[in-house]
This record gives C-alpha cells, sequence and structure tokens, in this order.
C-alpha cells in the first residue's frame, strides 16, 4: 500500500468516525475504499469493525452529555448491544457473507421508512406505561429485543446499523432525537468494542489498516459530537433517511 492509499484509508476512517457518531452507517464510506486499495471483502470488513470501533467510543463518550433516561435501561440496552456484537462477530467467522448480505438492503429500507414516519406512527401507537410496581412494560422488552437484533447485524457488517437502532428506539423511547442518538452511540461503542475484541482473537486481522482507520475514527468520533449536538431534531432526521436512501442505493448498485 503506497502513501496515497495509506493517507485515502486514513481519511475514509475520520469520515466515518463523523458519520456513525451522527447518523451511522461510516462502513459504507471505509468498505469501498478499502476493495478500492485492493483489500479483499472479507479482510475489508474484519478491519472495518475492528478499526472504527474505537471511533464509536470515541464518538460515545464525546457525546455523554445528550445522554438521559433510566439508568437500567441503558444497562440493559448495552448488555444486549454486547450480546447481540458478539453473535454477529460469530456470524462473520462462520457463515457465507452472501447470506446476511441478501437481506442488507430489506433492513436499510425498513429504517429509512420507520424514521420517515415516526412522528406519525409514535402518536399511534404512544400508550401508557405499566405503572404496576417491578413490571417492565412490553414496549421496554421490544426495545431490548430489537437492540439485540441491530447489534447482532452491526457485529456482522453494521452498514447502517446506527440509522436502524434510530429508527427503532424513536419509535419506542419518549426521549429528544439528540439524547437517542447519544444511546445509540454509547451501544454502538459496545458492539463494535466486543466484536472487535473476538475478531481480534479469533481471525486474521490486517493491523496497517485498522491503524488508519481507527485514527482517522477517533478523530472523526470527536468531531461528530460537536456537529451532531448543533442540529436540530427536524434536519437531524432529514440527514439521517438521505444517508439511509444512499446506503439502500449503494447496495443495489453493488
Amino acid at each position: 500500500m503506497n502513501l496515497g492509499q495509506m493517507l485515502g484509508v486514513a481519511a475514509a476512517g475520520l469520515g466515518a468516525g463523523v458519520l456513525n457518531t451522527v447518523v451511522g452507517s461510516g462502513t459504507l464510506l471505509t468498505f469501498p475504499v478499502l476493495l478500492a486499495v485492493g483489500v479483499p471483502p472479507v479482510q475489508a470488513n474484519i478491519a472495518n469493525n475492528i478499526g472504527l470501533a474505537p471511533g464509536s467510543i470515541s464518538g460515545a463518550i464525546s457525546y455523554r452529555s445528550e445522554l438521559s433516561g433510566p439508568r437500567w435501561r441503558v444497562i440493559a440496552c448495552c448488555t444486549a448491544a454486547a450480546a447481540g456484537g458478539a453473535m454477529g462477530a460469530w456470524l462473520l467467522l462462520f457463515l457465507p457473507a452472501r447470506t446476511f448480505e441478501a437481506i442488507v438492503p430489506v433492513l436499510i429500507l425498513l429504517a429509512v421508512l420507520l424514521l420517515a414516519i415516526q412522528p406519525l406512527v409514535s402518536r399511534w401507537s404512544r400508550r401508557e406505561r405499566d405503572s404496576r410496581h417491578g413490571q417492565v412494560p412490553r414496549r421496554e422488552i421490544l426495545l431490548i429485543v430489537s437492540v439485540l437484533l441491530a447489534s447482532l447485524y452491526g457485529g456482522y457488517f453494521g452498514a447502517a446499523q446506527g440509522v436502524i437502532l434510530i429508527a427503532v428506539m424513536s419509535l419506542l423511547i419518549k426521549q429528544r432525537l439528540q439524547s437517542i442518538n447519544a444511546l445509540k452511540n454509547v451501544l454502538q461503542g459496545v458492539d463494535n468494542g466486543v466484536s472487535a475484541l473476538i475478531l481480534t482473537f479469533a481471525s486474521h486481522v490486517d493491523w496497517l489498516i485498522v491503524g488508519l482507520l481507527a485514527t482517522g475514527s477517533v478523530v472523526g468520533g470527536k468531531v461528530g459530537a460537536l456537529v451532531g449536538r448543533r442540529v436540530p431534531d427536524l434536519w437531524f432526521r432529514v440527514v439521517i433517511v438521505i444517508v439511509g436512501v444512499l446506503g439502500l442505493v449503494v447496495f443495489i448498485r453493488g
């Protein structure tokens, strides 16, 4: 890999760090770049999972002031994200890539549609939370299961995982979109961290690629937190939908 290619990979990592923190879908930027510089698809996927994990953690830390809601919810969702990330990494190691990638366009389309109509759906589906002591509302159970499934997907490939998480959580949590995005960043950090740890010990890793992606993504995570925090909810939602649609186009054309 020559100097120009190395700079290109680092720049892609920086852009992915910004994108993952603000919206999600940073993999849509880095994966094609890695393929373009000659990295085989499976190795590019592994390098993405490991190299972008530090950026996810950086974004989560930088966005922590927006994090709100019950502590038990955060802990439960993080536990689900860790379990999903571990299962997704296992799938990446043992299943053919085409098995899971075949449903990626459907997942992205569903996420974009959910987010686009979220205000209408929320008004239609909102119910009072169960006030009986010690009983977890069904909505919270659905939230945890949804985080588990989205994190499983994230541990396997992860493109548009942030879009999926925000779309689902915005339907199930009564909070500002910025607060939901802060939780999304924490869950992505947990998911990516666990899957990266497993892949580090269980697969062949190109550490030069990983180092370049990690360096760029850490800086991008901090920049993304500064940018994302200043975006109004309406425009924030528009940006997420646009990124999701672009991701869908990338996969369909690919």
